[in-house]
C-alpha cells in the first residue's frame, strides 16, 4: 500500500521550497509572501485525515493589479522587497519604509529612514534607492520588488517618460543600483498589501519628529 501523505510535511515543503515565479503562477491574486505564511500556518494546525471532508484553507482573493513584467527565477540568493515612502504635506517631512525577504521567506531585515522634507514621489524613489542598495549588500543577487506606487513602477518598467526634472537623477540612481543584480522584477501592489513598509515610513517621520520637539 501507498506510504499515507503527511499533510503537515507537505505544506511546510511547500512553503520553504516552491520558487517564487510559481507561487505567483499558482496564486496571481496573492503576493508569494501572504501565500508563504498561509502554507505554514496551515501546516502548524494540520490534523490526519479522520474520514470526514474537510475544507481547503482559504487564498486572499483580493484583486491586485501587477504588473506584465516576469519575475526573476527563484534561487538561494533571491530576495524580495518591499518598500515605501511617505510625505506629509507634498512636499513636507517624509520617510521611507524598507522590508527585505530571502528566498524563504524569512525577515533579512527591515528599515524605517527620515529624509527630510521632498514630495511622496520623490520619498518613494529614495525608497526604492536604499532598498535596492540594502539588498545588494545582503547578498541578494536576485530581486523581486514590490511597491504600491504605481507612478514609480510604470517608470522603472520603462512603460512612463520620467518628466519631472527631480525625479530624473533619483530614477538614474534605481537603474544604476537595478544593474548590479544578475535579474529582477518589479510590481505596483496595492497599499493595504505594502502596510509594512508604509507604517516603517511613517515612523521614519515620526520618530524625527519627536526628536526635534525634544530639541
Amino acid at each position: 500500500m501507498p506510504e499515507k501523505l503527511d499533510k503537515k510535511r507537505i505544506l511546510q515543503t511547500l512553503a520553504d521550497r516552491l520558487p517564487e515565479n510559481l507561487l505567483q503562477e499558482l496564486f496571481p491574486e496573492s503576493l508569494p509572501q501572504d501565500i508563504r505564511e498561509l502554507l505554514r500556518k496551515s501546516s502548524n494546525s494540520a490534523r490526519p485525515e479522520t474520514g470526514k471532508n474537510s475544507t481547503s484553507p482559504s487564498i486572499d482573493q483580493q484583486q491586485t493589479r501587477q504588473s506584465s513584467l516576469p519575475f526573476a527565477e527563484e534561487g538561494k540568493d533571491t530576495c524580495t522587497l518591499y518598500t515605501d515612502g511617505a510625505s506629509r504635506g507634498n512636499p513636507g517631512d517624509a520617510g521611507a519604509g524598507i522590508v527585505l525577504f530571502d528566498c524563504k521567506g524569512n525577515e533579512l531585515l527591515s528599515r524605517s529612514i527620515y529624509l527630510g522634507k521632498c514630495t511622496n514621489n520623490s520619498a518613494e524613489y529614495q525608497a526604492l534607492i536604499a532598498g535596492l542598495a540594502r539588498a545588494h549588500e545582503a547578498g541578494c543577487r536576485t530581486l523581486n520588488i514590490f511597491l504600491d506606487s504605481e507612478l514609480i513602477v510604470r517608470q522603472v518598467q520603462g512603460i512612463y517618460k520620467v518628466k519631472n526634472e527631480q525625479l530624473k537623477p533619483l530614477h538614474d540612481q534605481v537603474k544604476n543600483l537595478l544593474a548590479k543584480f544578475r535579474s529582477w522584477g518589479i510590481r505596483h501592489i496595492p497599499r493595504e498589501k505594502n502596510y509594512r513598509a508604509d507604517d516603517l515610513a511613517n515612523k521614519g517621520i515620526d520618530d524625527e519628529l519627536v526628536l526635534s520637539r525634544k530639541d
